[in-house]
């Protein structure tokens, strides 16, 4: 660096610090990049790249963005996973020694941002941390800077919960240990695409030991102090807002593992990765930003506490009862803003004086909610209404202090009211009493002077004058004007009266602008006071919300409240899909019932693609989820048990990032969910064995039914295109088979969407490509090979199997008998090494990697013993 300009070397050092982040290095009125950092930036924000000379041997790469402008810049580098060192002069340029002293003072992350322009209302910006304690253990810390909202969990079944638990998490960047296994690290920015931070230290300072005065856990405060550590080092300011950690007690929710999340759509769709089409998108009825993030930690955390579900049914159903009290309830929510972040932004010092005007207003609407609510019937929703504290004190503060309509900067006074200070009162006295004066002496000077366009002004660089035209200069007194600027065609003067008068006006203007500034940073220390009330404030409004949210759709869509039991019986009459019947127009969705007593376990369900096996299924688990986070459900009745899990396996996704193909992600979500599952689980399966050949599907799923059958006995809806599966129910008592009535009529199929016992007696896949307009010739030419199939199929019954020759599918398990007839050996007596491994293999707890050398280990056995 001994070759660079001293400010170029001062860029270089900070940078030294900040190697994985764009460092935005204040000159003057821009924040400039260099090097590397100008290149990269240049491309990512579309701005022009420039070079300069740095006193090197070759120009330096630079470019630049307005200081007053950074912000939106900012946002693009940290929505895209960037992070930005704000490195600004800490001195006075005009007292500096040599280069002006700068440092970093903030570091900004996807994970720690705070401006509004950068945040979505409705939805959380989580910071994460990983802390791994052993092989199988890790503790999961979530802070949400903007809120001051902290929350931990442990993890005790190994890194595949981990991933669970963070999908489908609004998370946007985790912080972890260099320790952690490289091939975790890969999977988090691979899967979760979040940005990745390091933080060695999890020590707590004593300022933030209350915050975790409820873990009595040393691996839990240490995982905290990872996150607490991070979050220091980057904001360097303020942390006032931060909450008491609160432990998530992973066993009082239900569990919904990553593929019943992004199969069941509840927070997002598949395809377009939106919330449109979710079933977030249909219960989204609240009316404040508080209340629509609150949501989506219910539907993310379905209840099991009965007591607690039956609590939030009974304020739904006394929210319901009274349509106008519920409308008057809703316009009130209206107008309260997010006073959780506003509260985060107090603290954080960047909260303006128009922010705490949004803040007195909403608190100013919480006595009405508290009447609202206690004019309702309902016992239950009247307590709402009582525990509500309206912070009195902080409203009446906020309401002599700030003015209605302040500025946006806190740097150009006013904010404060007249009243509120008396020495502010006195300099706005003079400043307003020496303007009239100014205007007064004005009109005197074109009495005496007879000059009409006599005019006084003022600006920034000489202050009050008086101007003249040239052409009225010869109608001045002489000696009484003093000449300050000439202009084209006017004259500028000053006279002693005037020039005592300015400095008085613009004494009293400067102080009072100061003084305004040291009142309005005095006010917001005082308001930091209130933010723990404001935080419980904050919670019951987002409450109330939701529950409003849940009677408004309830009423709306014609949902009804459940009923719970103890014998594992599900009986819905008439249930619909939340989603799919509301994108149906003209009330065409048609209901079906889910009969499934204590002595039915599985439900085997047959019938052709398109006619709604899939849309049946998924139906009853987002029936249980509503039920479970306290919402009416979409049917005429529902007779439910409180499910601990729920796992599916439906639709077709190839995982192609992790490089796993249709069918070994039907194996690996079908070996989750039968491992896992309880005989209190929900199971969803679909079309189980399809992605391989019709012997080896075949095979699969029905070992995969008999297993969930004898072993683990959890509710199941098992989908499939396999007729011949449908014979299970003579042989598995907990087995019924259903099917989705379809009728032909004219050579066209037409589907019914109708759930009825039995088995389904045809197909129907040449009529489905008809609806799917595939070409005539096609159709007609498939029809010709389905009736050779099972003409074929006719004959191979009433004879022998045939020759291995004459098989047209390709199987992994072939048996001996249709191995061709030269090749097969005599039979072996006694047990054989191969045999014995293979007896001693525990499949189910393999993984792909694993099964895959087992695989080759045993065939090199069997060489050898062949």
């Amino acid at each position: 660096m001994a070759n660079y300009t001293p400010m170029i070397e001062q860029y270089l050092k900070i940078k030294a610090d900040y190697k994985d982040s764009f460092l935005f290095f204040r000159l003057g009125d821009f924040y400039e990049m260099f090097f590397d950092d100008a290149l990269k930036a240049s491309k990512e924000l579309e701005i022009t790249l420039t070079s300069r000379d740095g006193g090197g041997d070759e120009r330096i790469p630079m470019c630049g963005i307005p200081f007053h402008s950074s912000s939106n810049y900012i946002k693009n580098l940290v929505e895209k996973g960037y992070k930005v060192a704000i490195c600004e002069q800490v001195e006075d340029p005009k007292s500096a020694k040599g280069v002006v002293k700068r440092e970093v003072v903030q570091l900004i992350t996807p994970g720690t941002v705070m401006e509004g322009n950068m945040l979505d209302e409705k939805e959380n910006n989580y910071l994460a941390s990983i802390t791994q304690v052993d092989e199988q253990t890790f503790i999961i810390v979530y802070n949400d800077l903007s809120t001051g909202e902290n929350r931990i969990a442990r993890i005790e079944a190994g890194w595949d919960q981990v991933i669970s638990e963070l999908f489908n998490q609004p998370i946007k960047e985790i912080v972890i240990s260099q320790s952690l296994d490289s091939y975790y690290q890969e999977l988090l920015t691979e899967r979760l695409q979040v940005t990745l931070s390091y933080q060695e230290r999890t020590d707590i300072a004593n300022d933030f030991m209350p915050l975790v005065e409820a873990l009595s856990d040393d691996d839990m405060r240490q995982a905290f102090g990872r996150l607490l550590t991070y979050i220091e080092a980057t904001q360097q300011r303020s942390l006032d807002h931060l909450q008491p950690v609160k432990e998530i007690e992973l066993k009082q929710f239900m569990k919904l593992d990553m593929y019943s999340k992004r199969n069941l759509e509840l927070t997002e769709t598949i395809m377009r990765k939106g919330k449109q089409g979710s079933l977030l998108w249909v219960l989204d009825k609240t009316v404040t930003a508080m209340g629509a993030r609150k949501l989506k930690k219910w539907l993310e955390r379905p209840l099991l506490n009965q007591s607690e579900i039956n609590w939030r049914y009974q304020l739904v159903d006394g929210l319901m009862a009274q349509f106008m009290e519920r409308e008057e309830l809703r316009e009130a929510l209206q107008s309260i803003y997010d006073l959780e972040r506003l509260a985060g932004r107090v603290a954080f010092g960047n909260v303006n004086a128009r922010d705490l005007l949004q803040l007195k207003h909403s608190i100013g609407k919480i006595p009405e909610l508290k009447q609202i609510l206690q004019s309702f019937s309902t016992k239950e929703v009247q307590q709402l209404g009582e525990v509500i504290n309206h912070q009195e004190a902080l409203y009446s503060l906020l309401d002599q202090a700030i003015n209605e309509d302040p500025p946006v900067t806190i740097k150009e006074g006013g904010m404060i009211k007249d009243g509120f200070h008396p020495q502010l009162d006195q300099y706005r006295d003079a400043s307003k009493n020496g303007k009239q004066w100014i205007a007064e002496l004005e009109q005197q000077e074109k009495q005496a002077t007879n000059i009409k366009s006599l005019k006084i002004g003022y600006n920034r660089v000489f202050g009050y004058y008086i101007e003249v035209t040239r052409a009225n200069l010869h109608l001045l007194p002489e000696g009484k004007y003093e000449r300050k600027q000439t202009l084209t065609n006017a004259e500028r003067f000053i006279t002693p009266e005037l020039k005592e008068k300015e400095s008085l006006i613009l004494e009293a203007e400067e102080k009072s602008v100061d003084l305004e500034y040291d009142l309005f940073l005095e006010l917001r220390e005082n308001v930091k006071a209130f933010i723990p009330q404001l935080q419980v404030l904050a919670n019951q409004v987002s409450e109330i919300d939701v529950l409003q949210g849940f009677a408004t759709i309830s009423e709306s869509a014609n949902y009804t409240r459940p009923v719970f039991n103890q014998t594992r019986e599900i009986a819905i009459t008439n249930g619909r899909h939340p989603v799919v019947e509301k994108v149906m127009k003209d009330n065409a969705y048609v209901p079906n019932h889910v009969s499934m007593n204590n002595n039915t376990n599985i439900l085997l369900i047959t019938g052709p693609n398109m006619s709604g096996k899939s849309t049946y299924m998924r139906q009853l688990a987002l029936i249980a989820i509503m039920a479970q986070i306290g919402c009416f459900v979409p049917c005429e009745q529902a007779n439910l048990p409180v499910f601990d899990q729920i796992f599916t396996r439906i639709g077709a996704s190839d995982d192609l990032v992790a490089g796993q193909s249709t069918f070994m992600v039907e194996m690996l979500e079908a070996k989750h969910a039968i491992t896992n599952a309880t005989k209190d689980s929900l199971i969803l399966l679909d079309e189980i064995g399809r992605g391989t050949s019709t012997y080896d599907g075949m095979a699969l799923a029905q070992a995969i039914v008999e297993y969930v059958h004898h072993h683990v006995g959890a509710k199941t809806l098992f989908s499939t295109h396999y007729h011949e599966l449908t014979a299970l129910d003579e042989a598995l008592d907990h087995l019924k088979n259903v099917h989705v009535r379809a009728e032909e009529y004219n050579g066209k199929v037409v589907f019914l969407h109708q759930i009825q016992d039995g088995a389904a007696d045809q197909s129907y896949g040449i009529h489905v490509a008809k609806l799917a307009a595939l070409p005539d010739a096609l159709i007609e030419r498939a029809q010709v090979i389905l009736q050779d199939l099972e003409k074929t199929q006719t004959i191979e019954s009433t004879n022998q199997p045939p020759a291995a020759d004459d098989q047209q599918q390709l199987s992994f398990f072939v048996s001996e008998e249709q191995k061709p007839k030269e090749k097969q050996k005599q039979p072996v007596t006694g047990q054989t090494k191969l045999t014995k491994s293979l007896k001693q293999l525990n499949i189910m707890d393999m993984t792909p990697l694993q099964a895959m050398n087992e695989l080759y280990r045993l065939q090199k056995q069997a060489n050898e013993e062949g």
